[in-house]
């Protein structure tokens, strides 16, 4: 299955990309494709809308980092194909690092990160192995409830004293506020919520623990 090239214009529509950025993301969504054969990384009935699904999802974040003059440090939890870790570092978001587990699905990052040179910085460990750092956003998609998520940044919030004050920009999906209603039962967060761009089902979480 190839991808709708009707959804690189919608992509565009949303997010405005040079030639150069759209060429890398094109080499992204080939060698996605030809990886995906062999390893599970996205379900292949998602490949026709490859660029609204899983492009767009992720890009869609941009809209919503801060502006500052400083490069932003961005850790990804359990990026997976890279959604939307590698496609932030094609967009230059910052200095982005990818927290994959997984050896065959951090080594089809790392190969991507190379062909685009995005730059993106691949831990394959498991995150709670991973020496913490001083981050300024934490995201993630499709990787665990929220609670989960606040639990595995607290090494990285610790290290960031001081220094950062990071903000969470996570893409959940239709449970969002089941787990807002868990996660504030132990934490105190200032929350922000937007639409997303591509799932009428989906949100986008912007939040800031106080």
């Amino acid at each position: 299955m190839l991808p709708d090239q009707t959804g690189i214009e919608v992509f565009k529509k949303h997010i405005s990309v040079s030639r150069e950025t759209e060429d890398k993301l094109q080499c992204y969504a080939d060698l996605l494709i030809k990886w995906n054969k062999a390893i599970n990384l996205v379900s292949k009935n998602t490949l026709p809308d490859l660029w609204i699904r899983h492009f767009l999802d992720s890009a869609q974040l941009i809209k919503y980092l801060s502006e500052t003059e400083h490069k932003k440090t961005i850790v990804d939890f359990g990026s997976g194909a890279g959604f939307p870790a590698l496609v932030l570092a094609i967009l230059g978001a910052g200095e982005v690092h990818a927290m994959e587990s997984d050896l065959k699905k951090s080594m089809f990052l790392r190969e991507v990160s190379r062909e685009t040179d995005a730059g993106l910085i691949v831990h394959n460990s498991r995150i709670e192995k991973v020496e913490p750092f001083a981050v300024d956003v934490f995201t993630a998609r499709a990787f665990a409830p929220l609670s989960k998520i606040l639990d595995f940044s607290q090494s990285f919030l610790n290290a960031s004293k001081g220094k950062k004050d990071p903000e969470f920009l996570l893409l959940k999906g239709r449970n969002v506020d089941e787990e807002l209603t868990e996660a504030e039962k132990k934490w105190t967060m200032k929350v922000s919520r937007y639409n997303s761009l591509s799932d009428d089902d989906a949100a986008i979480l912007n939040l800031k623990l106080l």
